[in-house]
């Protein structure tokens, strides 16, 4: 089988690619250029994007013995995960650029000029397992590492890209990993694992879209307010430096009554307003959900003890139930989350496997929940 082995410059990448060439796989190695101004690149080993991560790339390319090439995909990148980035923030809502690289870049762009170029399919690092099911489609499941599982950001993913995907990692714990890439002889042994946004030069997130959004945001300053209250408790330059759930930073004068800290509720780009209020007031069990992806057939309802939802990609699962409504996902916590932003995922899960995703438009609280919190 031909296949594009995606090497980012770190560890996973490089053991992947290694796997596939020993597996007997024809495998080209592609590195992606993702920025239009390659010396807006951070420096440093971060294992994503870096014009040091290419060249890490490049040389375990030559280790392992495959070819090696540089794909520029920086027009791409920039309209459907830096654009998207920006947008959504200026609305007042918190994506996930990494979900959006895999589903626009990753598996789409390179997926689809791959398969023009006669390949079958692309490997990349990521912690997920593949398996065919009994119904003859491919599921995807999560890593036998949990503490690496990536399936959350892999949420968007249908069946005719996983059908072309390899993940040769699902199986291996990162210490293995490790250990294998030093006995291979892969200098991205000791690497560090990659964690900021890769297009964010120096991790301020609030700087970098103050700088680039301008006259693009609503405001640039506004009040933060009680939630309950309705009283003014100081002032911020602008809302992108906010997310739903956010505790620090707030820098309010005022005390709360109780004393005890205050966290951002809500976020109203137009007026400027951030609302603040105690922890209670981050509990939501309702979940609608918009643009739903679905890695195999489409449910209608998905309940039971195995279902679950994940709501951030480091987050923890909640059992839930789950009503498909056309182009809406409706879901019901049966174990409320705290801090769940617009914007963000909801990953739903039937035990280990990927059932499939939709991104969060609004959440809300039960009866139930409201009379508790009481």
């Amino acid at each position: 089988m031909k296949v594009l082995a995606a090497m980012s410059g770190g560890v996973d990448s490089a053991v992947a690619a290694a796997r596939a060439a020993e597996a007997g796989h024809d495998v080209t190695g592609i590195h992606l250029a993702l920025s239009r101004n390659p010396k807006s690149y951070r420096t440093g080993a971060r294992g994503c994007c870096t014009i040091e991560d290419s060249n890490d790339a490049r040389r375990a390319a030559d280790i392992i013995g495959i070819p090696f090439y540089v794909w520029d995909l920086s027009e791409r990148f920039h309209e459907d995960v830096v654009e998207d980035f920006m947008d959504e923030y200026a609305a007042g809502r918190t994506p996930n650029p990494c979900l959006r690289c895999n589903e626009k870049i990753k598996f789409a762009a390179v997926l689809d000029r791959g398969l023009a170029l006669g390949f079958d399919a692309v490997a990349t690092g990521h912690y997920a397992q593949l398996r065919t099911g009994a119904d003859g489609l491919i599921e995807m499941h999560r890593a036998v590492d949990m503490g690496k599982d990536q399936s959350y950001v892999l949420g968007v993913l249908t069946q005719d890209q996983l059908a072309h995907s390899l993940f040769p990692l699902g199986d291996t714990a990162k210490p293995a990993v490790r250990r294998e890439a030093a006995d291979r002889g892969l200098l991205v042994a000791d690497k560090p694992d990659s964690h900021d946004i890769c297009f964010v030069a120096d991790g301020d997130n609030a700087g970098w879209l103050k700088e680039k959004l301008g006259d693009r945001l609503p405001n640039t300053s506004g009040d933060i307010v009680d939630s309950t209250t309705g009283e003014v408790l100081g002032q911020h330059e602008g809302t992108v430096a906010f997310t739903i759930g956010q505790r620090r930073g707030l820098r309010l004068g005022v005390p709360a009554a109780d004393g005890k800290p205050r966290f951002v509720l809500d976020i109203e780009p137009v007026s400027g307003t951030v609302k603040v209020g105690p922890r209670a007031g981050l509990k939501i069990d309702r979940i609608a959900g918009i643009k739903p992806r679905w890695c195999g057939t489409v449910p209608s309802v998905l309940d039971g003890p195995d279902v679950t939802v994940q709501l951030r990609a480091h987050g923890g699962e909640h059992r839930a139930t789950v009503r498909v409504l056309e182009d809406t996902v409706e879901v019901e916590l049966l174990d409320p989350a705290e801090g769940i932003a617009p914007g963000q995922a909801a990953v739903i899960y039937d035990g280990t496997r990927v059932v499939g995703s939709a991104t969060i438009n609004a959440t809300d609280r039960s009866a139930s929940l409201q009379e508790a919190l009481a």
